[in-house]
């Protein structure tokens, strides 16, 4: 918790967690004001968690939800409503603060001159300065001009945006490169998976983010509003303009907790858990070593979700622990799936269905989850198979893992990057934008038909780094990408059957088959995945090494 004073009444931190809200109350705070919407990042506790504490501490709490970046004037309005009934001092808190002091700055200016606005905020740690050229514009943010140039700017410090500047400078070291990313802390996502079955410990699949910047990166550690791609600007939150000669848009997908009716308010507790949140893994581990009957649900949403075998690790891999512990034959496994296979390439099925068969899972197919109750250990699906009407069932459960719908961010999904869908609309090939042809996309957010994984991500770096300084030379795309996706679906502990495919689900396997064989489970594949993976991504994919994943080169005369 790092509480930075702007007024005696008013103050602003980065995210705070349900632990420190005694010590909030110890501060003299009296209230609390969340500017953060839930299920931007996967540390991020629920709004409903913090009310709950605040509450029980004697604190009053108000939620006026803002878009990363994107403080309208609408939120400044509903910012001072709230920031009006609540009892003094109030500590205002989102991602990293700045969108609580964006809203005190841009409410503050109805009635204090400017300059104290500005240097309320720079003394605590804010640079107002590009609200100040928003408020003497009507409202608007100039971007003829910007606060910084680069010859390329990556929006996103995940897999995806980390590699591809590692892999830029590996080409052409003399490049000015810029990261946006608000996040202190980058993860590696498909760790959780066994974190939640005990294998890993949550802290080996998190680091800061500051030790994985590439040397020569410019870290800009801030929230993207909007794009103007006409003006090559990225405007940040505080209103600040970034220009660029090329853009690289990574910023991964949103979970969307709020689309499940009551998932928010249960998370973590009565028996709810997600592998996809880092702080709920570990209790995905805690309900299966407890858990000695009754009956596990894991649900799927609509695609396109990341990593949509995860669903299905977590399922075999808690299936595993209760048959060593030999009380399988006491729970009832449900997967509740909202689409009709059970996975999408069809060469891993019988592999997988022999596990389905040992755990004795039924399988539920177009059950998409749309409520729980939390307390009542009910959940609510909508059922719509083809050619019946839809309909509603209630499931009980005493253990459910859930996987939320996955969005783009909302930063995307409005901007005139997007495709009708809402995903950056990229030529599948190349990655490179069909309208902006400075413009690249890589990873979870962009449109190209393929499987959402981090391994899809380390072959698409390359790709987008090798165009781009093609293109920067004066030179049409040289590199293609062929939709490469990875799913090491663990199946029991110890064993994994490693699915390897591009577009059209064709087979692409790294390894001759002799040697490791992904259509069916091996101890080889969980060696890969347990002891080689990990340090695959953190010290070669990150660093711009390239192992295995160089990619395809774009046949001579072939077009975009």
């Amino acid at each position: 918790m790092d509480i930075k004073k702007i007024t005696d009444k008013f103050s602003v931190t980065p995210q705070i967690t349900p632990d420190e809200i005694d010590a909030i109350k110890e501060t003299g705070f009296k209230a609390i004001i969340c500017n953060r919407p839930d299920g931007e990042g996967p540390d991020q506790p629920t709004f409903e968690e913090i009310e709950t504490a605040a509450k029980k501490a004697g604190l009053e709490v108000a939620y006026v939800p803002v878009q990363s970046g994107m403080v309208r004037d609408e939120d400044v309005e509903a910012f001072g409503a709230a920031l009006k009934d609540l009892p003094r001092p109030v500590l205002g808190y989102c991602r990293t603060g700045t969108r609580s002091a964006t809203l005190w700055s841009l409410h503050e200016a109805k009635k204090r001159p400017l300059p104290e606005i500005l240097a309320a905020t720079k003394a605590a740690g804010y640079d107002m300065s590009g609200v100040a050229r928003r408020i003497a514009n009507g409202g608007r943010t100039p971007t003829d001009t910007g606060d910084a140039k680069f010859d390329v700017v990556i929006v996103g410090g995940g897999a995806g945006g980390i590699a591809t500047a590692a892999s830029l400078l590996r080409r052409k070291s003399d490049l000015s490169v810029a990261i946006i990313d608000p996040a202190d802390v980058h993860y590696y996502q498909p760790g959780w998976t066994l974190v939640g079955a005990g294998v890993f410990e949550p802290d080996e699949t998190a680091r800061t983010m500051a030790s994985l910047i590439p040397a020569g990166v410019k870290w800009i550690k801030a929230a993207v509003a909007a794009f103007e791609p006409k003006n090559d600007a990225v405007i940040l939150d505080g209103c600040r303009v970034v220009k660029y000669d090329r853009l690289v848009v990574a910023p991964g997908l949103k979970l969307d907790w709020d689309a499940v009716e009551g998932l928010p308010e249960t998370l973590g507790r009565n028996g709810v858990t997600s592998n996809y949140r880092f702080d709920l893994a570990p209790y995905t581990w805690q309900l299966v070593r407890e858990m000695r009957a009754g009956r596990a649900l894991f649900t799927q949403p609509p695609m396109p979700i990341k990593c949509a075998g995860a669903l299905q690790k977590a399922m075999y891999l808690s299936g595993d622990a209760w048959h060593r512990r030999g009380v399988l034959k006491n729970i009832d496994i449900q997967f509740m799936n909202a689409g009709g296979v059970l996975f999408g390439v069809k060469e891993y099925v019988p592999a997988l269905m022999k596990y389905v068969e040992k755990y004795d899972a039924t399988l539920n197919f177009f059950h998409n989850l749309v409520a729980i109750d939390g307390a009542a250990k009910k959940a609510t699906f909508k059922v719509a198979r083809p050619d019946t009407e839809p309909a509603e069932v209630t499931v009980d459960f005493d253990m459910i893992h859930v996987c939320p719908p996955q969005v783009a961010p909302d930063f995307i999904r409005v901007s005139p990057l997007a495709d009708a869908a809402g995903w950056v609309d990229v030529d599948q090939a190349t990655l490179r934008h069909k309208t902006y042809e400075n413009i690249w996309s890589l990873g979870d957010v962009m449109n190209a038909p393929n499987a959402k994984t981090a391994a899809a991500a380390r072959k698409q770096a390359p790709t987008v780094a090798d165009n781009i300084v093609a293109d920067i030379e004066g030179r049409s795309p040289i590199a293609a990408y062929d939709g490469y996706g990875s799913c090491p679906l663990t199946v029991e502990r110890g064993k994994i059957v490693l699915a390897e495919f591009g577009y059209g689900g064709v087979l692409k396997p790294s390894f001759p088959k002799i040697l490791l064989d992904g259509t069916k489970p091996s101890r080889a594949a969980w060696f890969l995945k347990e002891r080689m993976l990990p340090p695959i991504y953190w010290k070669a994919m990150l660093k711009g090494r390239e192992w295995l994943a160089q990619p395809e080169p774009i046949k001579v005369g072939a077009a975009e």
